[in-house]
């Protein structure tokens, strides 16, 4: 299986978080990571910064921020120019799916945890 780098939006450094849990099923599948978060740390072997860091490569954005902290980063990942966008449960967002559809990006309301256990990421 080819690796998808991918870029996880709203990394906690809370266990309990499922961004967290994403972070670390990322990497048991062996995907390249990058994350964003409100708190810089370390999650399995990946950093977390902070603001809207210059990436190259994006395959798959996957989200965890509720639909109004999203807003900020629309600009960010358009200009990204993902292969796709995953809405995991509760960021469903139809103003920036509106946006991405725009954009010719594809997007998903799906959870990055169950397509990893699933083989369909």
């Amino acid at each position: 299986m080819k690796s998808k780098k991918t870029l996880v939006i709203g990394a906690s450094l809370n266990p309990e978080r499922y961004s967290f849990k994403a972070i670390q099923m990322l990497r048991a599948h062996k995907h390249e990571v990058v994350a964003i978060g409100l708190k810089e740390g370390t999650v399995a072997d990946i950093d977390i910064m902070k603001g809207f860091p210059s990436l190259e490569n994006i395959d798959t954005v996957t989200l965890y921020l509720n639909p109004k902290r999203q807003e900020e980063y629309y600009d960010y990942v358009l200009s990204l120019k993902p292969k796709r966008v995953i809405f995991n449960p509760g960021t469903e967002n139809m103003q920036f799916e509106t946006l991405l559809n725009q954009n010719k990006i594809d997007f998903e309301e799906a959870c990055t945890l169950v397509l990893l256990s699933t083989q369909q990421y």
